[in-house]
């Protein structure tokens, strides 16, 4: 018997609020609302391994940016 998957309710590594991660559509996960290049990403997941919520994304694209 295999159960309807449903989006897994996560912690943000960064800050610890809750959110929903749509890994499995991720064209419907929040992380897909900030637009980040490929140094913002690099420079994000060499801090990070885990997922971020979308205003942390925001915080640390910001902050690249900044530097």
């Amino acid at each position: 018997m295999h159960a309807h998957t449903k989006h897994e309710i996560i912690s943000c590594e960064r800050c610890g609020s809750a959110f929903e991660c749509k890994a499995n559509s991720y064209t419907k996960c929040q992380c897909t609302t900030v637009q980040l290049n490929i140094n913002e990403t690099q420079y994000i997941s060499e801090m990070y391994d885990g997922c971020l919520c979308a205003s942390c994304l925001t915080i640390l694209r910001d902050e690249y940016r900044q530097m």
